[in-house]
């Protein structure tokens, strides 16, 4: 029998994206800045600090605009809701909080959590908030009555990472066990286990435009899926060789992900290939271990990129207007052995 040939030509072409630029670097936390979220109208962000504040800056400006306390620990979860004047926060102190953006006061809160949250989301249409943590359950609210609907249990790890869909499976978790879980918001059952990664799946982002592909992270690989049964589709092209913090991806297909080492990779979202390796430089006056990066999040538009790091900073980026695929040709070869599985 003869083994099937495999033609290098079958991989996507990458798109060509122009290299990012670091044009701010904004201080103000205290801590280490662990979570972002954009307002749906991009006029602001906010970020959860290991200070235990929640600081909302001005997107245009980088200006603080608010402060607010109230956790008692690190905030590792944000998530402004655009169907209502709310943001919701989670963190280490069990606590899951609803923030009246119009009063700039705690509302309501969720108890239930045995041990530190770890991510939260807003659900696209429904008004169900959905939070993972530490005690490897991703629990379910109704957001107005605060009543816990679903406790989704299946994890043997912290659940570290959550997004949601308005389509089947509604949540899709990630967690330190290595497995993603796909679930039936119904029943609050487990729809199916990815268990591709090797490591802790520590982010996830889906594309903005086509809502039927995921990629999720871990520190072996960064790993494509489709949706909604959660086929797997290929590996990106590279390895960032750090422990992976998070990611994001734009309308245009660019996708971020930040590292422990402080590494700052830009890939295209359909092909697979890493188009820029930047390292972000830590804050003067810090230690050599903080420069690792948290959180990072596009703002609505995709045209900047904010990262948040272990050095106290919060530092935005956006593309080198100047370049073109003259100034910075496209480096890219096909991958010969790629693995399918």
């Amino acid at each position: 029998m003869a083994l099937m040939e495999r033609t290098p030509g079958r991989w996507p072409r990458p798109v060509w994206h122009g290299p990012w630029k670091m044009y701010r670097v904004i201080s103000g936390h205290l801590g280490w800045v662990r979570s972002i979220a954009f307002d749906p109208s991009n006029k602001w962000f906010c970020t959860g600090s290991a200070d235990r504040t929640i600081k909302i800056w001005d997107v245009g400006t980088g200006t603080l605009q608010l402060s607010l306390t109230g956790h008692i620990e690190q905030v590792r979860g944000l998530a402004v809701s655009s169907r209502h004047t709310y943001m919701f926060s989670a963190g280490d102190d069990k606590l899951v909080k609803c923030w009246d953006l119009e009063q700039n006061k705690v509302v309501r809160s969720y108890h239930g959590h045995l041990s530190g949250v770890y991510c939260l989301a807003v659900h696209p249409t429904l008004d169900i908030l959905l939070t993972g943590g530490r005690d490897s359950v991703c629990r379910v609210w109704d957001i107005r009555s605060k009543v816990q609907i679903f406790a989704l249990s299946g994890h043997d790890d912290t659940v570290c990472s959550v997004f949601t869909r308005p389509t089947d499976p509604q949540v899709v978790t990630g967690s330190h066990d290595s497995t993603i879980k796909l679930w039936d918001l119904r029943y609050g059952k487990t729809m199916s286990t990815l268990t591709h990664h090797k490591k802790s799946v520590r982010a996830m982002a889906q594309h903005p435009k086509d809502i039927n592909s995921f990629a999720s992270v871990s520190a072996d690989n960064v790993k494509k899926f489709n949706l909604p049964n959660g086929e797997f589709l290929h590996n990106m092209l590279s390895q960032q060789k750090t422990i992976v913090n998070a990611m994001a991806v734009n309308r245009d297909g660019v996708m971020a992900t930040g590292g422990d080492n402080g590494s700052v990779w830009l890939w295209d979202w359909k092909s697979g290939h890493n188009f820029q390796q930047s390292q972000t430089i830590a804050q003067p006056g810090s230690l050599d271990g903080e420069a690792a990066v948290y959180a990072l999040s596009f703002d609505i538009t995709g045209t900047r990129l904010v990262t948040c790091g272990a050095d106290k900073t919060i530092k935005m980026w956006k593309k080198d207007q100047n370049a073109t695929p003259e100034t910075h040709p496209l480096n890219f070869k096909p991958p010969k052995d790629i693995r399918r599985f």
